[in-house]
């Protein structure tokens, strides 16, 4: 089951990176033009979780979260083109929550809540941020 909710996640993500870079444009009023990303899944869910993000140099990294509330921050290299995450769970609780937020410049750019089905699994993609050419 755990691998198959990370092979999900990895699928999610580099989904929502290709399908978000056709509309990113060369301006970007929100970051600034800055490359500091700092990812953080926050909630009361009490299961097995697990994260997909785009690290510094463009690459998908999985992690597990073993406590929340969870970070990671860095700053992205020139040639790094978004900054994405998702997170995966099971075992958790009908109804338990994750927020996810992806900050760039200091500033919220993407942001989601997701709830826990019946069967006590959650899956949480707040989306991909394109960095400006």
């Amino acid at each position: 089951m755990k691998s198959i909710l990370k092979t999900l996640a990895i699928v999610l993500t580099l989904t929502f990176t290709a399908g978000s870079c056709s509309s990113d444009n060369d301006s970007d009023p929100v970051s600034g033009g800055s490359r500091d990303v700092k990812y953080e899944v926050t909630g009361n869910y009490t299961g097995k979780l697990s994260v997909t993000y785009i690290e510094e140099g463009g690459a998908a990294l999985i992690e597990d979260i073993t406590a929340l509330p969870w970070k990671k921050e860095f700053t992205a290299k020139t040639d790094s083109r978004a900054a994405s995450i998702s997170t995966s769970g099971y075992g958790g609780l009908k109804g338990q929550t994750l927020t996810g937020k992806i900050y760039v410049g200091g500033k919220v750019v993407k942001e989601l809540t997701a709830t826990a089905t019946e069967d006590g699994i959650i899956v949480l993609v707040p989306g991909t941020y394109v960095f400006p050419l």
